[in-house]
């Protein structure tokens, strides 16, 4: 029985002279909530849409739930796989039930297996609405629910979830990652994209691509252990009137709101500017977030 759900190795996918993706490896555990971030452009949705069967790559292998992506193997791929995507996946001037019947209908699934199993993913979310509710007239946040549900209905223990929350309320998202989680917990492999970094603490291990790369692969906490070696604080001016510090001391001077997440360079004697720093900045010693890391790794110096 093979440990991983995903496996890819030296994947490439090339357009003319442009490399999209280039030469990433990684696998991806049955069972896992795995993390797949980077910057516009970086790689993520390509490498998805190969992942998927719908993308073949110009090098490398992909194996999907014991299955080599080759010519002829496309379609094998994509019944073993749900895929949701921000963009495009519910008809918005159609009907729960339309849309659903729409989407067990590409994917030729029985009727009494597809109605039974429908029944079984609206209860999972506690949907109680009338199925002839029109989409455009759902909130944003049952709408990314009823897009879930419809990527599951041929039952894949591999689901792809493509910025899935991306316009969403706050309180709407933190739902969705409950229901991600009990996925999670009932055995089904998430591989899923954002930009919100508090949704990505959620993710055992993430991935970071830029410009096609993978960069980092780690879970979270080692992460951020391996980025940040020195304490990070948290500075808040104390007047309207402050000046900028000297940024030769700093690694990272970011404002975060009304707030700064400010690190130290190494050869900069840390104890000396924290006091004299501290005549116009209230100063906190903090953890590093996932963001932080994102911002050092995928679009910082470290480049």
């Amino acid at each position: 029985m093979r440990d991983y759900i995903v496996e890819v190795e030296n994947l490439s996918v090339k357009f003319g002279d442009f490399y999209a993706v280039k030469n990433i490896s990684f696998k991806v555990k049955k069972g896992e909530i795995f993390g797949f971030l980077g910057a516009n452009g970086a790689g993520k949705t390509t490498t998805i849409r190969v992942l998927c069967g719908l993308l073949p790559a110009s090098k490398g292998k992909v194996i999907i739930d014991g299955v080599e992506f080759v010519k002829g193997k496309e379609n094998i791929i994509k019944q073993k796989v749900g895929y949701m995507s921000q963009h495009f996946t519910l008809y918005d001037d159609l009907s729960i039930k339309e849309n659903m019947d729409f989407a067990a209908g590409i994917r030729k699934l029985a009727k009494d297996e597809y109605e039974t199993h429908r029944q079984k993913l609206l209860e999972f979310i506690d949907f109680k609405q009338d199925l002839s509710t029109v989409v455009k007239d759902l909130p944003g946040g049952i709408k990314q629910e009823i897009a879930l549900c419809q990527s599951l209905l041929h039952n894949p223990q591999l689901v792809f979830l493509d910025e899935p929350t991306a316009g969403v309320a706050p309180a709407a998202r933190y739902r969705f990652w409950e229901l991600i989680r009990t996925l999670a917990h009932q055995g089904k492999t998430i591989f899923v994209t954002t930009h919100y970094m508090d949704e990505a603490e959620n993710c055992g291990r993430i991935a970071l691509m830029r410009s096609g790369e993978l960069i980092e692969l780690d879970s979270p906490e080692n992460l951020k252990a391996k980025t940040f070696k020195r304490q990070m604080y948290n500075f808040t001016p104390k007047a309207k009137d402050w000046q900028l510090p000297d940024k030769k001391d700093f690694a990272i001077f970011e404002p975060y709101g009304q707030h700064y997440h400010v690190l130290f360079n190494d050869n900069a004697d840390e104890e000396k500017l924290l006091k004299k720093l501290s005549t116009d900045f209230e100063i906190e010693k903090i953890s590093p977030s996932l963001e932080d890391v994102f911002i050092r790794v995928v679009e910082g110096q470290n480049r």
